[in-house]
């Protein structure tokens, strides 16, 4: 974490780490030089984006900084407390309340495919279905061309070998920093064939019990919640 964080983000961090250390999985939010790693490839033609797990919103501001209107964005966050302050930050913004392993049958995101994925979630505590789960439901929502980045505190891709084949992917190291708690590497996940799309859908889906999705739609002012089918 860098002097620039703000004090108020580390607290809210550190409680939702105490009450749900395995969903948050580390004790501070992501540091801006790590922030820069992470959105270093995606240009404003890129959009529209999708950010998964922005918690406090690091990854969100660097994407802005790169130029990616905030109307361009869809951030998809579980934890309440994270999305509430996200809605109040980012007010041009889409903001989704769900379990992201339900992307690829929430049926909310087939209107305009998505050039890039941001991923700040804690893969390494997830459980190999899960990880599937996401992965994969991220790319039915991609462009042809577009590309996954993760971030990992672990010395190799967080996504394994054999559920990058199963999906026909492959990750490759794009860098690495000493200057975050703790130090983390980003990796791009991409497509092997870039002209192959999903058709038939996902193989893998979340096997998660319920948990309810809410939009918060800039116009609304207010949480939509999802159809029911789709609650994860």
């Amino acid at each position: 974490m860098t002097t620039k964080t703000s004090c108020s983000d580390f607290v809210q961090f550190f409680r939702s780490w105490v009450s749900d250390p395995l969903r948050v999985a580390a004790v501070a939010p992501s540091g801006e030089r790590l922030a820069r790693l992470m959105t270093q490839e995606i240009e404003p033609l890129d959009g529209p984006i999708l950010e998964l797990g922005p918690g406090t919103g690091v990854f969100t501001r660097a994407l802005l900084t790169r130029g990616i209107p905030e109307s361009a964005l869809t951030l998809v966050e579980f934890g309440e407390e994270f999305a509430v302050r996200l809605r109040d930050r980012f007010p041009e913004a889409r903001v989704v309340q769900m379990d992201a392993a339900q992307l690829g049958q929430c049926g909310l995101f087939e209107d305009a495919p998505f050039g890039a994925v941001i991923s700040g979630l804690p893969l390494l505590s997830m459980p190999p279905a899960k990880i599937a789960a996401i992965v994969g439901g991220a790319f039915e929502t991609m462009k042809p061309g577009g590309a996954f980045y993760q971030f990992t505190y672990g010395p190799r891709c967080p996504i394994s070998r054999s559920i990058l084949e199963s999906l026909g992917l492959k990750g490759t190291r794009i860098g690495g920093t000493v200057r975050n708690i703790p130090p983390a590497g980003v990796y791009r996940i991409s497509r092997q064939n870039p002209l192959e799309i999903s058709i038939g859908g996902s193989k893998y889906r979340s096997t998660e019990g319920n948990a309810g999705i809410a939009a918060y739609a800039p116009e609304a002012g207010k949480a939509d919640m999802g159809r029911p089918e789709a609650s994860a």
